[in-house]
């Protein structure tokens, strides 16, 4: 049985023959080919976070204050990177974390469908935004047999938030992951600059605009007033005013595994578990709604350790295999990754993504042969220690 890391001797023999990667191997190189790609309004809008961009910028440096203890003599000739949530065995620990504008990042518009078709390509599951350029429905038959989750941006009207819950579970989406830290739009200087919001502009609103009920609450559908309905959007996205009692209606709607976005605190952890959630993803939001936070990768063994035997995801900073292993020894039972897939799709489309992942899951799988880890059961705390 092969390991992710033999990719690289494909690349290596066929250097022999003068072939040389197209694609990028590095995130750095990624993002300095996307902005071409991307045009600046979409490039703001996914590169670009709150305020002056500390903390964004923090999430990624904090990862350089952790490192790996190298092993020797472990017999790690073969590596188990595989994870059990919820009663499923994942192949890798990497999940494609939600971007609302994903589907503006494919040259031809339809980026949900080509992140769904890489994540079915891969094996890499994806969880798909709200906020998709094609309806959910369309997106979950792309995924073949890769689970699905669903990521929900609770609408302030409950039928319109129970209508997508409902069609998620119709869809095939097999979890719901609550988003917590987007109830209101953060302060984003970029995007204000140049005055672009591309939902306002009725983009990535597919399963507003074709949720039956949604629809019924309009005087005219989208088709005939995109204004109308756009602004019918904003007024019921956010819902700043949530409560675990609202939370606690969610939970009631659904029989599939339901996890919050944007857990941070301990406190916040054991309070969702009370509520009977069914996993934890610690996140900050990759420092594009709040800044002036904690790097979120500094709170996720705390995270964890409240979090029992709850599976704890984590988001926030992820660049390189190395930073996934990281994340792994703190205790995270899968890895999502953002900024890098969103560039390898606007750089090569589907081929881009699937390239990133090969990067991703190769680094990740060759760090563990090197330093002697064979399973990722091996990457526990002890495996992992804070440089100063």
């Amino acid at each position: 049985m092969g390991n992710y890391g033999d990719w690289q001797l494909g690349i290596y023999l066929g250097g022999l023959t003068g072939q040389q990667p197209e694609l990028p191997m590095t995130f750095d190189e990624f993002e300095e080919w996307a902005p071409d790609a991307m045009g600046p309004e979409i490039w703001s809008y996914v590169s670009g976070g709150a305020g002056n961009e500390h903390t964004q910028r923090a999430n990624v440096a904090a990862f350089e204050r952790w490192g790996l203890m190298p092993r020797v003599l472990r017999g790690a000739a073969q590596r188990d990177v595989t994870v059990e949530m919820f009663g499923h065995r994942y192949d890798t620990p990497l999940m494609l974390a939600p971007v609302g504008v994903i589907g503006l990042c494919d040259r031809n518009g339809h980026g949900d469908l080509a992140t769904a078709r890489a994540a079915a390509a891969s094996g890499v599951p994806m969880i798909a935004s709200t906020l998709m350029q094609d309806p959910m429905e369309d997106v979950a038959a792309q995924l073949g047999d890769t689970p699905g989750w669903f990521q929900l941006y609770p609408p302030s009207d409950r039928e319109v938030c129970e209508s997508f819950v409902r069609r998620a579970e119709a869809a095939g989406f097999s979890a719901i992951v609550v988003t917590l830290d987007t109830l209101t739009l953060g302060w984003r200087p970029r995007d204000l600059a140049l005055a672009s919001f591309p939902q306002l502009k009725g983009l990535c609103l597919a399963n507003y605009f074709t949720d039956p009920v949604f629809r019924s609450k309009l005087q005219r559908p989208p088709e005939e007033d995109l204004e109308a309905a756009t602004g019918a959007w904003a007024f019921g996205f956010g819902n700043p005013g949530m409560t675990w009692d609202d939370l606690d209606w969610i939970r009631s709607l659904t029989d599939l595994p339901l996890l919050l976005k944007g857990i941070n605190a301990p406190d916040d952890a054991r309070m969702a578990i009370d509520h009977g959630v069914d996993g934890i993803y610690c996140s900050n939001h990759g420092g594009r709604q709040a800044n002036g936070g904690i790097p979120a990768i500094d709170l996720l063994a705390d995270v964890v350790a409240a979090s029992g035997t709850t599976p704890v995801i984590f988001d926030s900073g992820i660049r390189s295999g190395a930073d996934v292993v990281k994340a792994l020894a703190l205790g995270a039972t899968a890895v999502g990754i953002g900024r890098p897939y969103v560039y390898g799709l606007a750089v090569r489309g589907q081929a881009g993504i699937e390239h990133v992942l090969k990067c991703l899951l190769a680094e990740l799988d060759l760090i563990m042969a090197v330093d002697g880890y064979g399973s990722l059961a091996e990457l526990t705390p002890d495996a992992i220690r804070r440089v100063t």
